[in-house]
């Protein structure tokens, strides 16, 4: 896999914002309809309606602006929507937080992508396609702290750790290591970085492409300790729609197209780097 692309954060570009409807319930089969004539039920006619977060980070956008098609969500939703009928300019953004986009309940959105993990409970309540990119989960320190030199789960166990709310990574976290004190938990991975630079914590967790970004660019000496065992199933990223949505079919169908023809392996190598160097602990 190539190394991906690490580019500097610059200032924050504006998610460009689409006037939305609730979206109707469907049957979320698949059809042959797969163009932007009106023939899918999108919340606006001849438009892709897509959400992710603000700021959205890097190596899954780039510089907060999810319109230029570069990062690896970024490049993945523009292949959804050329795979479904649709030219970038047919397609609008609108920002959500992981929050609302998990919560049931009608969306702002077609579908949104936002390094959101399958599972059984949130398919509850909303609707996933097939996965767009299967990761592991890992720990990040910085040198000097009482994690760095780790090469054991045990020799986490009894440290202060972190992860955000809500996430595979606070799941995996808790499984595999089982903290002797409590996991710190945060809203999102800015507060997460800063409990690590500040000391709060001796380590976090986050997914493996963020990690190795965040050692790479964003801390001053961080230190990518290693990969979590997955357990019996690796964290699957999906992209997210309404319950019930009639595009789940057809989303689905493109995903699964693009991973067929290799374009995903190709986006992968592109923006997310490869894992050597990241060694599983056990």
């Amino acid at each position: 896999m190539r190394t991906a692309r690490v580019l500097a954060l610059a200032a924050a570009s504006a998610l460009a914002l689409a006037a939305c409807a609730p979206v109707d319930e469907g049957s979320g089969s698949s059809g042959d309809a797969t163009a932007s004539d009106g023939s899918l039920a999108t919340l606006t006619d001849g438009v892709l309606t897509i959400g992710t977060s603000d700021p959205a980070y890097e190596p899954w956008v780039v510089d907060n602006d999810p319109t230029s098609g570069e990062g690896f969500e970024s490049a993945v939703a523009y292949a959804v929507a050329e795979e479904l009928g649709y030219d970038a300019d047919q397609v609008e953004w609108v920002p959500v937080t992981f929050d609302q986009i998990i919560a049931p309940g009608a969306k702002s959105f077609d579908f949104a992508i936002n390094q959101v993990s399958i599972s059984p409970e949130r398919a509850e309540n909303l609707d996933f396609s097939s996965s767009y990119y299967d990761t592991a989960q890992a720990v990040v320190t910085l040198e000097g702290t009482a994690a760095a030199g780790a090469t054991t789960l045990a020799e986490l166990k009894d440290l202060k750790l972190g992860a955000m709310v809500g996430t595979t990574s606070l799941a995996v976290a808790q499984a595999a290591i089982d903290p002797t004190t409590d996991l710190q938990v945060f809203n999102d991975n800015d507060q997460v970085k800063q409990a690590l630079t500040a000391g709060l914590v001796d380590a976090i967790v986050v997914d493996l492409p963020t990690a190795l970004y965040i050692t790479a660019a964003e801390l001053d000496g961080g230190v990518l300790v290693g990969q979590l065992p997955a357990g019996d199933d690796a964290d699957q990223l999906g992209l997210v729609l309404d319950k019930g949505s009639a595009l789940t079919g057809p989303v689905t169908d493109a995903v699964d197209a693009l991973r067929e023809d290799g374009t995903l392996a190709d986006l992968e190598a592109q923006w997310l780097t490869d894992a050597a160097g990241a060694p599983v602990l056990q």
